[in-house]
């Protein structure tokens, strides 16, 4: 049970440097952080500045930075006296004295490839491999997907695990390549990562085929939840494979149903008012389903879902810190959060040959149709250009290709418009959030309704009844 900041206030508090750190500065005291893993003891987070209080389960925070409490910054910690007499008498228990246990490497762990916060244990034992490790790890995981794909009684729940696992490890493989690309030229880092390009492509085609078979289901989700542990390449996970489930479904939907001449039918009652703002200059009767979707609304072509599946993949690729997007402010910091935005976006266009569609969904994911609490480079690009051009005005909402939106003919990418409600949908459904608890797939769907729809148009109305859809298929 958390406590609240009134209880917080009332108990004696130790620093946390005193209680993990050697006085003799011989390391860590492992007894302690073993037991505090175990139990998730809570962490007082005192800002200096403003001396607000937040309480973060020390798991977080040593999952974060394995010496938080040695940093210096706007945060002070604590553990207040209670916990901390829990902890003291179960390694007591455990050790018969409170002795102090120096952290000892293991032999294949190396200081350059420290796991970047948020993203796991696994990923220090994948990092260390070479090059051409890396690129056969991943071509092992493509042939077990590849089996999978040959049999003809499939195994939903071997199937499961194989998606999960092997889109866990590619966005991991990818992570670390992409690390220590940025450390190079741009001619040198293409070609050095072109094998890695090519491979995780050919592997997402083979997933992206399983999906066709209709095997996104509750096993999956399952699956999912099972595996989650609060990583950021957990969330990488969930957000490709909701991604590729998602486009599978409005493909199916519009190519096999009236379900375009409905929304046509109801157009004007039901969204004519949300596009209205966004295409403001334009009259009213001209606010069509027909400018809404540049060229109208029409099914994904097998080069464009291949290519937007990399982007989901590798969306946050350029993330380095476990930075909690919906959640306290103790944990939230802006200009972190639009960084990961910048580096994921430049390392992908300038680093790799990866389709540039991959890289304007990781660069264009977070606009919010303009909204002030969205950002990314495309608001950037387009406020330019209007300077530029001060007569010119965007006369369509949504693209499906490049063009439109690299000639600023559209206000927002179609995979991003996308990506963006698969995004806040993880964040607030994940069971492993720290500050509220997670919400169920109804609530997180009328929650974003209410707060990115009807009080403020961040996400695409259109857009999103159809992802409400889709989940409710999904659960029911």
């Amino acid at each position: 049970m958390w406590y609240n900041q009134d209880m917080a206030e009332k108990d004696t508090v130790t620093p946390a440097s005193k209680i993990l750190t050697n006085p003799d500065g011989s390391g860590v005291n492992r007894a302690y952080i073993d037991i505090m893993l175990q139990d998730d003891t809570p962490v007082l987070c005192v800002n200096r500045g403003t001396q607000k209080k937040r309480l973060m389960p020390f798991k977080v925070m040593y999952g974060n930075n394995t010496n938080f409490w040695e940093k210096g910054g706007d945060w002070e910690y604590y553990f207040m006296g209670e916990d901390l007499a829990k902890v003291k008498e179960k390694a007591v228990t455990k050790t018969g004295a409170w002795d102090s246990i120096p952290v000892k490497k293991k032999p294949w762990e190396k200081e350059e490839h420290s796991s970047p916060q948020g993203f796991g244990d696994d990923y220090t034992a994948i990092a260390a491999l070479s090059a051409a490790e890396k690129i056969q790890y991943l071509n092992n995981n493509k042939q077990k997907l590849n089996t999978l794909l040959a049999q003809k009684n499939k195994d939903k729940e071997v199937v499961t695990e194989a998606l999960v696992d092997t889109t866990r490890d590619a966005a991991i493989i990818n992570h670390a390549v992409l690390e220590e690309a940025m450390r190079m030229g741009d001619d040198e880092a293409k070609k050095t990562t072109q094998d890695l390009v090519d491979t995780t492509h050919e592997m997402i085609k083979s997933s992206t085929q399983l999906f066709s078979e209709d095997v996104f289901n509750n096993e999956l989700m399952n699956t999912l939840v099972q595996k989650s542990n609060g990583t950021i390449v957990q969330h990488m996970t969930r957000v490709y494979l909701n991604g590729i489930a998602f486009l599978s479904y409005y493909n199916n939907l519009v190519s096999s149903s009236s379900a375009i001449n409905k929304i046509r039918v109801s157009f004007n009652t039901k969204y004519r008012n949300y596009y209205r703002t966004l295409l403001s200059h334009m009259p009213i009767e001209d606010v069509i389903l027909e400018r809404i979707f540049y060229g109208g609304m029409r099914a994904i072509t097998p080069d464009l879902f291949f290519n937007w599946a990399v982007g989901f993949l590798i969306h946050d690729i350029g993330k380095a810190s476990a930075v909690q997007y919906h959640e306290g402010e103790a944990a939230y910091d802006r200009s972190i959060v639009i960084e990961h935005v910048k580096q994921g976006y430049t390392s992908i266009m300038n680093k790799t040959n990866y389709p540039r569609e991959a890289s304007l969904i990781t660069g264009y994911h977070h606009e919010y149709y303009g909204d002030p609490e969205g950002y990314g480079y495309f608001r950037a690009y387009l406020e330019s250009y209007r300077k530029a051009n001060p007569n010119v005005k965007q006369d369509y909402c949504i693209s499906y290709e490049l063009a439109p939106i690299l000639d600023f003919h559209a206000l927002a990418y179609f995979p991003a418009k996308v990506l963006e409600i698969i995004d806040v949908y993880d964040s607030v459904t994940d069971p492993h959030r720290v500050y509220r608890k997670a919400l169920t797939p109804e609530q997180a769907i009328t929650m974003m309704r209410e707060e990115f729809i009807d009080k403020r148009l961040k996400v695409d109305p259109i857009l999103f009844d159809i992802f409400a859809a889709f989940i409710k298929e999904k659960h029911k």
